[in-house]
């Protein structure tokens, strides 16, 4: 396998098509990750939600980490983190237009709004059911791309000519 770093352009490919994303978020010192569904629209991710452990923590420190992979093999698959600012969209007449563009997007995948209504009809306490359109602004991304590779089809190496091995070899006793 030969992992490659990817550009702007690919990270941005793999964000478009991708459907469950995993959110980052931190609240007291404490991380919190989360499967989500995202759309992008090429400038914002757009999330929907419904009050919990991940809106609390997003408005209690808005700065986020998203990761989302395709995967077709053990050695083909592509992964892209995205560093970026929670932004909720209020329904206030100055957000309608952009939470009407959360919608429509998310609205174009199936099921967009399960998750939000899974999770309130498990919750113990339930609150008032108040869908919450958010986006998230993008700060950075990277990108990671692995392919399979020569050594992938020359299983045959010997112990002596693996990177891993060698590396293996220092850290382990004998």
């Amino acid at each position: 396998m030969v992992i490659h770093e990817m550009s702007l352009e690919e990270c941005r490919d793999v964000l478009a098509q991708g459907y469950v994303a995993r959110l980052v978020c931190e609240m007291d010192d404490q991380p919190y990750a989360v499967p989500v569904n995202l759309v992008y629209d090429g400038t914002y991710l757009f999330g929907f939600a419904t009050m919990g452990l991940k809106i609390d923590c997003m408005r209690s420190n808005p700065q986020v980490c998203v990761e989302i992979d395709e995967i077709k093999s053990q050695n083909q698959w592509m992964s892209v983190v995205v560093f970026g600012r929670y932004e909720e969209l209020p329904d206030t007449l100055e957000y309608k237009t952009t939470r009407e563009h959360a919608h429509e997007l998310l609205q174009k995948r199936a099921m967009w709004w399960e998750p939000a209504g899974v999770a309130i009809e498990y919750r113990d306490s339930p609150r008032t059911f108040s869908p919450i359109f958010y986006r998230i602004h993008i700060e950075r991304m990277t990108g990671h791309r692995a392919t399979p590779g020569a050594l992938d089809d020359h299983a045959e190496h010997t112990q002596d000519q693996s990177w891993f091995r060698k590396m293996l070899s220092r850290v382990l006793p004998t």
